[in-house]
């Protein structure tokens, strides 16, 4: 297919535009400071509950994506009911954080809590109870 935009492009390269260029790491930082305006905050968009509930699929055990999300139907935890695609994000997000890791076995994605995730889910159980600490905020530290 042609680029829509061809015909505007040749035009302003023959105009005063010719000379203006962008570096590649002032390009990339205008590319990323769009897909952050654009994309919602992560840590937003599910509720204390459902963090705990992942965490608590895999802490004694390596589980795949298919068997957390039925575990979490079993725990009444219904986020990823209708859009599973979600459990994933999040899941990527947790590893991103490092509080999982993940290993491949049989073509299926594994995944389990790091000694950061287990540290994490420890102190959110022991303080939530005295202090009322969010586990959000402490998932955010994670990354600090």
């Amino acid at each position: 297919m042609n680029d829509p935009l061809n015909n505007l492009k040749t035009s302003m390269k023959k105009t005063v535009f010719k000379d203006l260029s962008f570096s590649n790491e002032r390009k990339n930082a205008v590319k990323e400071t769009i897909r952050r305006k654009q994309s919602p905050q992560p840590f937003q968009s599910w509720k204390e509950e459902t963090y705990l509930a992942v965490l608590e699929t895999i802490q004694y055990e390596s589980c795949h994506g298919y068997e957390i999300s039925t575990k979490l139907f079993q725990k009444n935890e219904c986020s990823f009911q209708k859009n599973e695609g979600q459990l994933y994000t999040l899941l990527h997000l947790l590893e991103n954080k490092e509080l999982l890791r993940s290993h491949w076995l049989k073509e299926k994605k594994y995944y389990s809590l790091t000694n950061k995730g287990k540290k994490y889910l420890i102190a959110y159980k022991q303080k939530s109870t005295k202090q009322g600490v969010s586990l959000k905020n402490l998932i955010e530290e994670a990354s600090l």
